[in-house]
């Protein structure tokens, strides 16, 4: 994309939102928990339930493909995408969706940038999550549109960990996501060094529950628990300390035992849920370690790994970050060099289309044998699912936009 339509489309992006700021009021229970030192980002992309929720000690909100999605199939913006053809019309097809997609991504953005005054944390297109060109380029111009609020997600991918790496270089702010496990992100704060990372608790416990190996609690927890402080201590000697993320919150209990994490992402209902239910008194669970109770069918598949960081991870990292990877396969054969193959295993077709159709939690017994003979992990596995149905709630996204412009 050439400088001369990037300012096109970045003035057709910004023209016309009339979206009022609100005027936060300060609340007592939320002071509380900022306290602790965690910052308090709301989970979601909808204008209505943020603003129900919203207060002074809240300070970002981020979206997915998932909640983006939400938000355009309301049909909020169908008359709003066919003024975007006109510029993107001279790109194929398929890019014009792309480019598309982007616009929207921005454009709701910043509605909520101007509405709210905080950051907003906006993902890629699920069709870059393999292409390092495309994660850059894109991210550079999420970037450009809104240089103080936007922070660029990022997947935890081989190819978004280069691709992280490179925009972070380049000053874009990058919210590394998809991640499950404390030794996914001391990997990713070695190499990509970005600005946030993740994990997503809520899926791994309902891991446990949905595939009844347990009531699924305190798994999660220790994972980010324990990653919070790899990546506090991994980031220390950086220009900007990574800040883990305790990512979509699903019970207002989490508020408590959480507290002192870094960021909490907390989905308005969570929000309303802890604000009604908790006494508003926190004290730091830094360094806790919780009780996971576990059943038998649950042995040997390894859950410890959700919390436990080897050497081998950390060394693995520093030789990354010694010598960069121009590609997601040289990384892939460079994990497996290192016996750590099951963080990026290899995945079939056939695999890949099984997991899309288990959808976010995978049904442990399609993979158990995979898991025993260290091919796969847990995370991995998850992160898997979570790309898999992003592409699939991206893919409802393009096609409504591919309906409307013909």
């Amino acid at each position: 994309m050439n400088a001369n339509y990037n300012e096109r489309l970045s003035r057709f992006i910004k023209s016309g939102i009339k979206d009022t700021p609100i005027t936060a009021r300060h609340d007592p229970f939320w002071q509380s928990l900022r306290a602790m030192g965690t910052e308090l980002w709301l989970d979601t992309g909808d204008m209505i339930e943020a603003e129900a929720n919203w207060c002074a000690e809240m300070t970002a909100l981020t979206t997915n493909n998932t909640l983006l999605n939400n938000e355009i199939q309301k049909g909020i913006y169908d008359d709003f995408i066919p003024s975007a053809v006109d510029l993107v019309k001279n790109l194929p097809v398929s890019e014009q969706i792309k480019e598309i997609a982007f616009i929207l991504n921005a454009r709701h953005g910043l509605r909520l940038a101007k509405k709210f005054g905080g950051m907003v944390s906006v993902e890629l297109h699920t069709g870059t999550a393999h292409d390092i060109e495309g994660i850059v380029a894109y991210g550079q111009r999420f970037r450009e549109i809104c240089p103080e609020q936007f922070i660029v997600k990022a997947p935890y991918t081989p190819e978004g960990l280069i691709g992280a790496r490179r925009l972070r270089e380049k000053g874009v702010r990058v919210n590394f996501t998809l991640e499950f496990s404390a030794r996914q992100n001391a990997l990713a704060t070695i190499v990509a060094k970005p600005d946030f990372v993740n994990v997503f608790l809520g899926r791994i416990g309902a891991l446990i529950a949905d595939n009844k190996l347990g009531d699924g609690s305190g798994v999660g927890e220790n994972a980010v628990l324990s990653s919070q402080t790899w990546v506090t201590r991994l980031s220390a000697g950086n220009k900007w300390r990574t800040k883990q993320i305790a990512a979509s919150l699903r019970n207002y209990t989490q508020l408590e035992l959480l507290a002192g994490t870094d960021v909490y992402t907390i989905p308005p209902k969570v929000a309303a849920a802890g604000r009604k239910s908790l006494s508003g008194i926190f004290n730091s669970r830094l360094g806790t370690h919780y009780d996971v109770p576990l059943n038998e069918t649950a042995k040997g598949l390894g859950f410890e790994k959700f919390w436990e960081v080897p050497h081998s991870v950390i060394d693995f990292g520093q030789a990354l970050d010694r010598y960069m990877p121009n590609t997601g396969e040289e990384l892939v054969i460079r994990a497996h060099e290192a016996g750590l193959g099951d963080m990026f295993p290899r995945m079939s077709n056939a695999d890949n289309e099984r997991i899309a159709a288990e959808s976010k939690i995978p049904v442990l017994s399609t993979w158990r044998e995979r898991i025993l003979s260290g091919e796969l992990a847990l995370d991995t596995l998850l992160t898997l699912a979570g790309i898999a149905s992003f592409t699939a709630d991206q893919k409802q996204l393009d096609d409504r936009v591919k309906g409307i412009i013909g």
